[in-house]
């Protein structure tokens, strides 16, 4: 048997679903002769502490306590604008790390970043959950394998039932930066082409704080690739009907839907259709319960030298770079070309 210990740095909402993925790792990589052990640390002491009895894993007062202790492996679910220093901490430690996305707050923040990790010959995985989502996937295998066709149009969409709390907006860098950069990530993987070309629109007809705090509830982008394919991006976050993140891809011989089963948020119009039927999902947790565990389990494979990395620091960055020029558009109102 191997043991594997990762060091959970944050608690919150996130960091907890990555808390019970870790465990759950056990079950998955047993065949494997692999056991994964957890230990975690957060600023809010008493709630890491508390989150770390629950779960039978060990709690470290602070990250270098952390860090030193010999983790195999660094998984990062703190707020955006930590994610610098504690990248660079985990480099710094010599061991491979995991942090949810963005790599920074922005861009230009997130430069020095990159440069700072390949000086160091660090191995830094983001987290964009949807490349391990099993539709997407079947998407990416149909589209490789040129089943579509050439592809005329590509629709993405991302519903959030309703807003985190407006201090999380205030800090979150936009809707963009926030939910669309999960869309702007899965296109450039699946065509394997960049978006050069941003138009943005949004709208704030929900809770005025939304406003108040620079943001917007719901908006809209068309982005054009650099082959002049073109597609559209939308989220809000208030999708009534529950949580809705899909993918369209239409193709001169054929289209998929990704998203698209007994679960999705919405109801047909036309008479005699039951389709769907089942309960929406609540929440992205439930959406992607699956691709968050197999994320891990890459990483988990990534830190036994098992696999390449399967998204990398530059990969988020580009997806950040339209992610930044959609919000910069919106703030305008023209089209922006995305920094190459």
């Amino acid at each position: 048997m191997t043991d594997l210990t990762l060091g959970l740095v944050g608690v919150g909402r996130i960091g907890v679903l990555h808390a019970h993925n870790i465990l759950a790792l056990n079950e998955l990589m047993k065949p494997q002769g692999i056991t994964v052990k957890l230990a975690v640390t957060d600023v809010a002491t008493d709630h890491a502490r508390a989150v770390a009895a629950g779960l039978g894993a060990t709690f470290l007062p602070s990250v270098a306590d952390l860090v030193a202790s010999g983790v195999d492996g660094l998984v990062i679910a703190t707020g955006t604008a930590t994610h610098p220093e504690l990248i660079r901490a985990g480099v710094d430690a010599g061991i491979p790390v995991f942090c949810e996305k963005p790599v920074g707050v922005n861009v230009a923040e997130s430069i020095p970043v990159l440069a700072y990790i390949k000086a160091k010959s660090g191995t830094v995985q983001i987290g964009h959950q949807r490349r391990f989502d099993a539709g997407y996937l079947e998407a990416k295998r149909a589209f490789d394998a040129g089943e579509l066709g050439w592809i005329h149009s590509l629709r993405a969409v991302t519903g959030d039932m309703a807003p985190p709390p407006v201090e999380f907006l205030a800090t979150s860098g936009g809707l963009f930066r926030d939910c669309s950069v999960h869309d702007f990530d899965i296109l450039r993987w699946l065509t394997g082409r960049d978006i050069v070309e941003v138009y943005a629109r949004g709208s704030n007809n929900g809770d005025p704080a939304i406003g108040g705090v620079g943001d917007v509830d719901t908006a809209l982008a068309i982005v054009t690739f650099d082959d002049g394919t073109v597609g559209t991006v939308s989220a809000t976050r208030y999708n009534g009907a529950g949580h809705d993140v899909r993918l369209e891809i239409q193709g001169s011989q054929g289209s998929l839907m990704v998203g698209l089963d007994e679960k999705t948020a919405l109801r047909s119009a036309e008479q005699g259709v039951g389709f769907p039927s089942g309960m929406p999902h609540q929440t992205f947790a439930e959406r992607f319960e699956t691709a968050y565990r197999a994320e891990l389990a890459a990483f988990v494979e990534l830190i036994l030298g098992r696999r390449t990395n399967p998204c990398t620091p530059e990969d988020a960055v580009a997806a950040s770079k339209v992610a930044d020029a959609a919000q910069e558009s919106l703030e305008t109102g023209v089209p922006v070309r995305v920094a190459p």
